[in-house]
Order: C-alpha cells, then structure tokens, then sequence
C-alpha cells in the first residue's frame, strides 16, 4: 500500500508531467480519439508518455534484471513467451506455465505501465520487463546497473502493416473511424507513429548493442522466425539461462519454440476472448508472418519506404 507522502509525491509528479506535455508539438492522428506529442524527438500519447517520464523518474533497475525493447508490432508478445517460458522452465512445464491462462504482456509486465509491480515478480525470480522507450529514454539506472537488455527489430513494411492493423481494431472495438492505410502510410514514413520515427528507434539500440555487445542482444524478427530454436538458444545463453546438453538432448528447446509459436499462442483461449488494458486480446495476435506487407502495400510504397530505411540506416552497417 501506498503511503500518504508517496501519494502526495506521484500526485506531484503527475501534476509537472501534465504541465511540461501541455507544452509540446501534438498532432491528432492515426484515428486515436486523443493528440499525440513529440518529445524529445520521438512521438508518444499522452499515456505513454507519463509512464515513460514516471520509468524515468522512479525505476530502480537491478544487475539481474533482463529487459526486453522493441518498438510496436515488432515480435514483443513472441519474445516475451520465448524468455519467459526458458527462464522458468524448471519451475513450469507445458500444462503448468502461466503463459496457458495469461498473455504474455500480463506475464512480463511493462515498464511504462507497472514497475512499481515489479518487484513481485523479482522475488518469483522472474526478472523480466519489457519497454517501448528508445534507447535515450531509458532510465539511467538500467544503463548504470549493468542490467542486460535484449532488443527485437523487423522489417519496417511488415512492422508499418501490423501497427495499422493493430490500431485500425482498436478504432473499430472503440467504434471510432479507422484512418486509411494510405494516409497512415505517409505518418509513417514521415516518422509520426507510436515511439516512432521507427528508424530512430532502432538505430538508438544497434548503436548501443555495438559499445555494449555483453549488454545488448539485438534480434531480427526475420531470424528468429527462421531459426527459432537457434536464436533461443543464444537468447538463454546471453541471458544467463543457458540449455544444458541434457535438456538440448531432451529436446527443451524445440518444446519451448512449439508452446510458444503463433499457432499455438494465437489459438489459446485467453489469447482470443480475454482483454489486456482494455484491448481484446485477439488484436494482439494478427498473422505474425514475415512479408505480410505484399497483401497490403503496392510496389510504389514498398519501395519508397526500403529508400527511407536506406538512407536512415546508412553508414550504420544495419540492414533491415
């Protein structure tokens, strides 16, 4: 429970954030019934952005802490049920893990949302959270403690067909007009989407993954589509969970891939008819298939969006 100096405190600390966002370029896009604003180069709502400021404020990361990035609609769910499912596969098998009744996101919590809950799950021994802030945004004690970090990135056409599939549901569920894809296209491009310019967004992590390669995993969605099994491996293994030769024997690996595919995922009860801060739970699983974005972009725009990840990405040595 909360004391009373701490209720004043957050009451305080809201009241400035509310304050400085009032201050900031907005734009009402996307269909979201609400403005978005641009803060430090990047685009939040309103929500996003307390949390974000709040995280800032108030997280306290510790060394064994794993924290999983990803900007939106880039493979956050499936990275969340890969990590967890390996760092408690001794504490729940197939019939027993929690990912059978919760969805990922209830399972690893967000920062930007619930880090003063995440103690709990620190004395269960799951020392998992995941973030959408850019790499400039994370609180300085998550690059102070030495904590690690594991970032998923995917092609910015399939990346671009998820986010407007995602928030065209969420109209529809709010029985507000979705925007057209073509206008979303130009938002999108233009860098005016949720934590976006998405480019930005990844290049903060890849840059960081190359000075702190024992601090960062960076992930493709591609590759892990590709090779599930091998980059789960590597996964435990960066993240201090290593398979032992007897489990790889046993095939522990494959088994956790399979629980964790979009199939069987996608097919779960609470995955279809539960709800998650007031989303259905269903639009949290779409298609998860690399190329999606052929069913839906033409060649003019596939190809103005791969010059724009050229030109952003060059001189990285990132490709996407």
């Amino acid at each position: 429970m909360e004391s009373h100096l701490e209720t004043q405190n957050r009451d305080v600390l809201q009241k400035s954030f509310e304050e400085m966002i009032s201050t900031l370029p907005k734009e009402n896009c996307w269909g979201y019934s609400e403005d978005q604003y641009q803060y430090q180069g990047f685009w939040f709502t309103p929500r996003f952005l307390r949390g974000a400021l709040s995280a800032q404020q108030q997280f306290q990361a510790q060394p064994t802490d794993i924290i999983l990035c990803s900007s939106p609609r880039t493979g956050t769910a499936w990275l969340k049920s890969l990590t967890f499912a390996t760092i408690t596969r001794t504490s729940y098998n197939d019939s027993t893990t929690p990912l059978l009744s919760k969805m990922p996101h209830d399972v690893v919590p967000f920062m930007e949302f619930d880090h003063a809950q995440f103690s709990t799950n620190r004395h269960l021994g799951i020392p998992l959270l995941a973030t959408h802030l850019p790499y400039s945004f994370l609180p300085r004690s998550i690059i102070n403690s030495g904590c690690k970090l594991i970032y998923i990135c995917r092609d910015p056409k399939d990346t671009f067909v998820s986010l407007y599939h995602f928030i065209a549901g969420r109209c529809k569920s709010q029985n507000t007009q979705p925007i057209q894809l073509d206008e979303a296209f130009e938002l999108f491009y233009e860098g005016v989407s949720l934590y976006g310019p998405y480019w930005d967004h990844v290049l903060g992590y890849w840059k960081a993954s190359l000075e702190r390669p024992d601090k960062l995993m960076f992930l493709k969605y591609e590759d892990l589509v590709e090779d599930t099994v091998l980059y789960l491996k590597k996964t435990a293994e960066f993240m201090g969970y290593p398979f032992s030769s007897e489990e790889q024997q046993q095939g522990v690996p494959e088994n956790i891939v399979k629980m964790c595919s979009f199939d069987n995922l996608s097919g779960l009860e609470v995955n279809k008819t539960g709800r998650h801060r007031e989303k259905e739970n269903n639009i949290f699983f779409r298609n998860g298939k690399v190329g999606d974005w052929k069913n839906y972009l033409t060649t003019e725009m596939a190809q103005r969006l791969d010059q724009r990840t050229m030109q952003k990405l060059s001189g990285s040595g990132l490709n996407l």
